[in-house]
């Protein structure tokens, strides 16, 4: 199926008309900004960050909510990996100006910002209040999420990642209120990112779709939006590294990010990312970079499960990467052998030890690993010692395969 054919499928449709949200995708359609908010209120908190605000970015939608009439209030203080210090410091402005809608534009940062705040101002507190989920008990105001990178899909999620900013542990707060009731997806936004960007981003997108296709809670519904994500994502992300200018490519992994949000909304996520959110604490390795090492081992490590090596390869197969006669265990290899092709174009280290890692760091790493929340949606049982070996396989970049895998169970 070609990419202008998935845009007809079931799976966009069903995206597209998300019963909870509102989703408008192309070039441009961030003008339709100020109409969409003027249906949900009439004081506007717009949560972004320096970098976006420098891009343009933030005036085009300060300018259409304007010119809707709406009053504007800018909240541009926005931080990588953001903090319940962060989110307080946005909850004053929003009181400030007494919002009834709020608006989150940037990349996973603001959104996660954006939502933080909609917590805190509406039910009081502190982040670590809600810290797991369902734990708001008040009603929330409105968001909007335009994301300017195509990779967390946090538009179409109802959790925010927000750092303790004592322990630097990223507490996934989720409430089905907290879901965006409208999601902007305009691939013109990201054009002006830089490369780096670019290529963290949609690495990341690549692991939420192959991690959400095989937790635990896996479903129809996280499936068919996991494999949408990863047929956009793997088939356009390849040009971008060539042609970062190339907008079509750009608009089907923006959408294939979306997708894989909508994926994890609905399975959560596995050991990749369990073992990439130390990394980014240690050492403040870039999120897309961190999960990107791991994941190949992460699937090769999961592939011994034979369910699991079968969902594997059916994604390889539908990409194109396998013939449809390929045993499962050649198929899955085959994902894999793209996934890590994919990350030396990204240009990414590929160890922990150009990452600046120590060994003896390496028993610590899987401690707090496997306490992350997302390793209990792994489909094979992550344990303390199977993580540190598979931490050991990334350190000087020896592959953990068949006997390495099996050092890993």
């Amino acid at each position: 199926m070609s990419a202008p054919d998935l845009i007809e499928s079931e799976a966009f449709v069903r995206l597209a008309e998300h019963p909870d949200i509102r989703v408008l995708f192309g070039p441009s359609t961030i003008h339709s900004l100020g109409e969409e908010a003027s249906k949900l209120g009439s004081k506007v908190l717009l949560v972004t960050d320096a970098g976006i605000v420098k891009a343009g970015h933030a005036a085009t939608a300060q300018s259409s909510l304007e010119a809707s009439g709406l009053q504007v209030t800018i909240f541009d203080q926005s931080i990588e990996n953001p903090t319940s210090a962060c989110v307080d410091a946005c909850v004053l402005v929003a009181k400030d100006a007494q919002v009834d809608v709020i608006v989150g534009l940037g990349g996973g940062s603001s959104m996660d910002t954006a939502k933080g705040c909609n917590f805190v101002l509406t039910n009081g507190g502190s982040m670590k209040d809600y810290w797991g989920i369902g734990k708001a008990n008040n009603p929330m105001l409105p968001l909007i999420a335009v994301p300017t990178t195509a990779g967390t899909g946090s538009e179409c999620q109802s959790f925010a990642l927000i750092s303790d900013d004592k322990t630097h542990r990223k507490m996934a707060c989720g409430d089905k209120k907290a879901l965006p009731k409208v999601a902007i997806l305009d691939p013109e936004l990201t054009v002006s990112q830089p490369l780096q960007v670019t290529a963290c981003t949609g690495i990341d997108a690549l692991a939420h779709a192959l991690e959400a296709a095989v937790t635990r809670d896996r479903n129809p519904v996280s499936d068919r939006h996991a494999r949408t994500a990863f047929f956009l994502v793997q088939n356009n992300l390849k040009k971008l590294f060539s042609s970062p200018e190339d907008l079509s490519a750009r608009g089907f992994v923006l959408l294939g990010a979306s997708h894989a949000g909508a994926a994890i909304e609905s399975s959560m996520l596995g050991c990749a990312h369990s073992m990439a959110n130390p990394l980014t604490a240690r050492r403040g390795v870039a999120h897309g970079a961190a999960v990107g090492i791991c994941l190949p081992a992460v699937m090769r490590f999961n592939a011994k499960l034979s369910p699991i090596a079968a969902i594997y390869a059916g994604l390889s197969r539908d990409a194109g990467l396998s013939r449809p006669e390929d045993a499962d265990g050649a198929a899955t290899e085959d994902i894999i052998a793209h996934v890590e092709g994919l990350l030396k174009l990204a240009g990414f280290p590929l160890t922990l030890q150009e990452h600046g890692f120590a060994e003896d760091e390496l028993p610590s790493l899987a401690t707090e690993a496997v306490e992350q929340w997302t390793a209990g949606f792994n489909p094979r049982e992550v344990t303390l010692s199977g993580v540190e070996k598979l931490y050991a396989s990334l350190y000087a970049g020896s592959a953990c395969e068949d006997e390495g895998v099996e050092a890993c169970s």
